[in-house]
């Protein structure tokens, strides 16, 4: 067939030019192995390509393995005048192509056309005119719609080449071809290979006879009930859309992530109120427009904090919201219209009295419409809104400030939000024992010479210029951390059960020890570090003071029997450690280490505290050169004393 419809080459340029398109190919099969069939990285495929060329094998393959099988296409006569009419018409528009694929066949060619017609029933023409290629086909207006699509010409490609391996094998059981197949009839060297991909999804969204089931893809002179399911869609009304949205959000309330309690698409009056942070999930109507003050989410988000029910909402520092984006939002409800169409669709397959084919092409398209809905919603509530406030020392409260975050990523939705509060200490899981008393101090939160642990945790839970804690269990740790340092004294707190106003003394205080602290409605005292300590030394047993003394003096005199001095336990003078940090929490990590130890150290008189971090990193699969590039440009910045990247 080469020998009939081109001139032999002979030329030794000639013979290289060909080779090198033959290696290009396959360098582009390899470089997308899931894109093509396994087979075409391969040598073999290769040496396919040369002897083909100019045409590709995938061609040959449609022409000698489909289009020959039908009765009245003769094989050598039918391919040769049809490839007449193809090469013709491809010479005359100037293609510059590397290879004739099934998708650079010209079928809107009428001379092309008709070669065709004169196998295929007369249907075919309509869904050649319709889906495949011609002036007013769907693929034509797809590439001039969207200029991705338009650069490769993608959607006339993929329609061509889906017609080629399709229209003649249609009562076949094994019917159209896999997208690998799809692609290897479309792709060629230097172009993004994904793009067809894109374009074939499309495709099935809105043409009227391409089928699809299980990543095979095919042309019917049937139509499918794409068209169906546009007008159905059309029709859905927005209630009906934002309620399947709500219904999709309330389940996302059972994965809470690092929230107490998740709430969705709820009346503001029904929005909890106690010590634990929640995460409220904004109901579709009310989406959220970036810097923008009367924002529907805003507005929303206001109104829940200042009141709850006909009341004002007292604990508003352990609320937060999740909205979705106004523009996001329109492309979640586009989906979720496709969703219901296509579920009204295969559940009433049996009233629309539908064929195999679309009752198969029903159920796959509401499978494919439904994961759609399930990976906008992430997109689309992508914004977190976040109540703030300042209380500078001594100064007026100010009003509320809103912190407006946008999250990524496709994780559940309250992980992911958790997960970015926690990453800003929006949303506090530890609270050190020191971190505790520096609120203490420097609101103050104090009441007189103590406090009591539920008044700090209405504190907490009040006031959004505190810590926004998870719940009252971090605040109990907190308080429990701060009682077991031995340096209470200084850096801490004690804690009593109650307070005798008789008696002007606290009872049951306790410091320096473990300490069950119960936040509750009997819950103790956190008492004034200094005050704590005189009580404790002046109620001291008198026994108790007689063997310190005793100590003291031992430690002071000499042994008169020996004239010897009695040793005294020598001081520690220096202090050194290491310990490993994870490298995801380095920061809580190193500010815990530099709360609870180095802060010690370097209080004391005199003190020289040195800090050294050591980065030792395993690369099996070896850093990019941009890595090393840019770690070693930043630790001249930072002025490491050393650093260095190993090849072994």
């Amino acid at each position: 067939m080469r020998r009939r419809l081109f001139q032999p080459i002979t030329d030794p340029e000639l013979f290289r030019a060909r080779d090198a398109v033959a290696r290009k190919f396959r360098e582009m099969y390899s470089e997308y192995p899931k894109e093509f069939p396994a087979q075409c990285k391969e040598g073999e495929y290769e040496r396919r390509i040369q002897k083909a060329y100019p045409l590709h094998p995938e061609l040959f393959d449609r022409l000698f393995g489909d289009w020959s099988s039908l009765d009245k296409f003769q094989m050598t006569r039918g391919v040769l005048r049809l490839m007449a009419a193809v090469i013709h018409t491809l010479w005359e528009r100037g293609d510059a192509n590397l290879l004739i694929l099934p998708g650079s066949v010209p079928i809107d060619a009428p001379a092309v056309r008709d070669e065709m017609m004169k196998y295929l029933d007369d249907p075919w023409r309509v869904v050649i005119e319709s889906d495949v290629d011609g002036p007013n086909s769907v693929p034509l207006r797809m590439d001039q719609e969207n200029p991705a699509l338009a650069r490769y010409s993608a959607s006339r490609r993929v329609g061509r080449t889906v017609f080629m391996g399709s229209a003649p094998k249609l009562d076949t059981a094994g019917r159209g071809l896999e997208d690998i197949h799809i692609k290897l009839g479309c792709a060629q060297p230097g172009e993004t290979v994904p793009t067809f991909g894109d374009a074939l999804r499309r495709l099935t969204e809105q043409t009227t006879y391409l089928y699809n089931t299980e990543r095979r893809y095919w042309y019917s002179t049937q139509q499918n009930v794409t068209r169906l399911a546009r007008d159905r869609a059309a029709q859905e009304s927005e209630e009906t859309v934002f309620e399947e949205i709500r219904k999709r959000l309330r389940a996302e309330e059972r994965n809470r992530g690092d929230f107490a309690k998740v709430q969705a698409c709820v009346d503001p009056a029904a929005v909890g109120e106690d010590h634990e942070t929640r995460l409220v999930i904004l109901d579709p109507v009310q989406p959220h427009v970036a810097k923008t003050a009367d924002s529907p989410a805003r507005v929303a988000a206001a109104r829940i904090l200042e009141s709850k029910g006909t009341g004002p909402r007292i604990f508003k520092n352990t609320v937060v919201f999740l909205a979705a984006d106004r523009i996001r939002l329109d492309d979640l409800n586009r989906a979720v219209r496709d969703f219901l169409a296509w579920k009204s669709i295969d559940d009433e397959h049996v009233t629309l009295n539908l064929d195999q084919n679309q009752s198969r092409q029903a159920k796959t398209k509401r499978d494919e419409s439904d994961g759609v809905v399930n990976q906008r919603i992430p997109e689309a509530y992508q914004w977190l809104v976040i109540p703030l406030q300042e209380k500078p020392n001594g100064g007026p409260l100010k009003d509320v400030e809103w912190s407006e975050t946008r999250l990524s990523g496709q994780d559940a939705l309250a992980p992911r939000a958790s997960k970015k509060l926690k990453s800003e200490e929006s949303l506090v899981m530890d609270l050190a024992g020191t971190r505790l008393r520096m609120e203490l101090d420097r609101i103050p939160l104090w009441r007189g010479n103590h406090v009591a642990v539920t008044q700090l945790a209405d504190d907490f839970a009040q006031y959004l210029y505190l810590p926004r804690l998870r719940g009252s269990d971090v605040l109990a740790e907190a308080v429990r951390d701060g009682l077991r340092i031995m340096t209470w004294a200084q850096d801490s707190f004690a804690y009593a059960d109650s307070f005798d106003e008789a008696k002007g003394r606290y009872v049951g205080l306790k410091a320096g020890q473990l300490v069950t602290v119960a936040i509750d409605g009997a819950g103790g005292l956190v008492v004034k570090a200094e005050i704590a300590k005189a009580q404790l030394e002046a109620e001291a047993k008198p026994e108790d003071r007689k063997i310190e003394k005793k100590k003291d003096d031992e430690n002071l005199i000499d042994d008169h029997e020996d004239k010897k001095p009695v040793r005294i336990a020598p001081l520690a003078r220096r202090f050194h450690g290491s310990v490993g940090l994870s490298a995801i929490r380095i920061s809580r990590d190193a500010g815990q280490i530099a709360d609870e130890v180095i802060q010690h150290l370097t209080k004391l008189p005199g003190s020289n505290v040195e800090v050294t971090i050591e980065i030792q990193a395993e690369i099996p699969e070896g850093a990019p050169e941009s890595v090393v590039r840019t770690v070693s440009e930043n630790c001249r910045t930072l002025k490491f004393r050393s650093f260095d990247f190993e090849e072994s």
